[in-house]
């Protein structure tokens, strides 16, 4: 397990391919939908 094995993180940042172990996209952020507006009381 290191440099040479493409399964893991290390073998695809060597090998500059991407995976499972590495995907490309790291920091999405989740959409949150917008809040509610809030209930008034007639």
């Amino acid at each position: 397990m290191g440099k040479g094995d493409k399964k893991t993180k290390r073998g695809k940042i060597n090998s500059s391919s991407y995976g499972n172990s590495r995907p490309k996209t790291k920091n999405i952020k989740k959409q949150t939908p917008p809040p509610a507006p809030a209930k008034t009381e007639e």
